[in-house]
């Protein structure tokens, strides 16, 4: 009773919390809402379609993590410099990203468009759509510098406070990829709207259409981005050189250099476990496939906390605020786990639902419903993994991640997935139960972890 009198709501904290996490939870809605358009507007094309694009995700992900990573070294040089005050500093550390997206955005175009023809062979594509899947992939590949932009100027903006505007580069960019699609996808066609009847045009490209589309939204978003960046008050690279300067880059890449480990090493996990499910059949395959992207959308407050998190943590540790620090841990966990209690219980209640969006074989809809609502009872452990993450990232800890995430990863999902469908012939329910013991592992060593450290941080 006495620890509950003295437990108060910091409602400037929480105000404080609220207003840099919603724009990323808005633009992660965004991105979600956009994948299920764009999977069905494939789909549409048919199954060979569908399995073109699919070929790619994985090397999507993993290119995308890795420039992620850098991200994260910025992030917490500059959220810390200007919690300290050191707003040159700050605009320093954003000239220098500049010079890693020129770098990293030439390399990555470079490299994936030598690989274009070699990845879905690599992904063992079915050999007769193996050229309209390299195709697709050399078309959506060719903008990565601006992709990179997107990516890195993005983080810069946020750990300066700024949410706001990458969110609104990403809705910009939702909106003319699926504008595009309509356009560039299907042939012309006629349309009705109210009682009008419109022809509208289509280039009928299929999903080279598709391709094309993202890459045109990618282009301008990355041109967006760095506009906004040159013309922001505390950020703006604006007269600061882009030469490399090691006083910056050095422990910037200190703090990504674990965070890309561990995302290499987590999305190899992925491909482990999802090989691992697919031998179990077409319908656990199936089921698995729609939990996952029914289960993506409900974690998407989480990691609008997340990023919240990286960047308040990051400013109390350059103000050397230890109050803050403590403030921040309190509130955000509590507002996290009440967030994740009210999404996993929307997710336990409507999976049936969900899952029928999707499909209509009751056998995938009854494995899909029971695995959804095993993961809901853990959502709240999961989000305080989440947050806490976003805090150690912002204070520049990212090497315990990289041996939380993995130990997590490898040791407890990959390994005990192995044993129970591999080994013991057990089924998707024990998968995902491996899953959730993988979940609740790692929030156990994230939070022991940050409880012990967060008083040495702020000396």
């Amino acid at each position: 009773m006495v620890a509950l009198r003295k437990f108060k709501i910091e409602w400037g904290m929480v105000a404080a919390i609220f207003t840099l996490a919603w724009p990323t939870m808005l633009q992660e809605l965004m991105q979600t809402a956009v994948q299920y358009i764009d999977t069905a507007m494939v789909g549409a094309l048919g199954t060979d379609a569908t399995a073109a694009v699919g070929s790619t995700t994985t090397v999507n992900w993993l290119v995308s993590t890795s420039i992620s990573a850098l991200g994260i070294g910025f992030l917490s040089f500059v959220a810390r410099s200007i919690g300290a005050g050191k707003r040159n500093d700050a605009a320093r550390a954003s000239a220098q990203s500049v010079f890693v997206v020129l770098v990293v955005g030439i390399f990555f175009t470079i490299i994936t468009n030598s690989l274009s023809s070699f990845v879905p062979r690599l992904m063992q594509v079915d050999e007769n759509i193996q050229d309209l899947a390299a195709r697709y992939f050399l078309i959506l590949y060719s903008p990565m510098l601006f992709r990179t932009a997107i990516i890195i100027f993005s983080t810069v903006l946020r750990a300066a406070g700024d949410t706001r505007t990458p969110m609104i580069v990403g809705v910009f960019v939702n909106i003319i990829n699926v504008l595009l699609n309509f356009i560039l996808i299907y042939p012309s066609r006629m349309i009705r709207i109210f009682s009008f009847d419109i022809n509208l045009f289509g280039a009928d490209l299929g999903i080279e259409g598709a391709a094309l589309a993202s890459a045109v939204a990618f282009a301008f978003g990355g041109i967006m981005i760095t506009v906004k960046l040159f013309k922001h008050p505390l950020v703006s690279p604006k007269g600061y050189s882009i030469k490399p300067d090691v006083k910056i880059l050095k422990p910037c890449l200190k703090v990504a250099l674990p965070n890309m480990a561990q995302r290499f090493a987590t999305s190899f996990g992925y491909v482990a476990f999802a090989t691992m499910i697919n031998s179990l059949g077409e319908i656990s395959t199936a089921a698995h496939t729609i939990a996952n992207t029914v289960e993506s959308a409900f974690y998407i407050p989480g990691y609008g906390m997340q990023a919240a998190a990286a960047t308040m943590a990051g400013n109390a540790l350059g103000a050397k605020d230890r109050n803050k620090l403590q403030s921040l841990t309190r509130m955000i966990i509590l507002i996290e786990v009440a967030l994740m209690i009210i999404t996993g219980g929307l997710l336990f209640i409507f999976a049936p639902w969900m899952m029928s969006l999707f499909t209509s074989d009751n056998s995938v809809i009854l494995l899909g419903v029971i695995v959804l609502r095993m993961v809901a009872v853990s959502e709240p452990f999961y989000g305080v993994s989440i947050v806490v993450e976003g805090m150690l990232q912002g204070v520049g800890k990212t090497m315990a991640p990289f041996v939380i995430n993995i130990l997590g990863m490898w040791g407890i999902r990959i390994v005990g997935t192995y044993i129970c469908t591999q080994l013991l012939s057990k089924g998707l329910v024990s998968a995902w139960g491996c899953m959730i013991a993988h979940n609740l592992l790692i929030f156990s060593l994230f939070l022991i972890y940050w409880l012990k450290i967060k008083k040495k941080i702020v000396k």
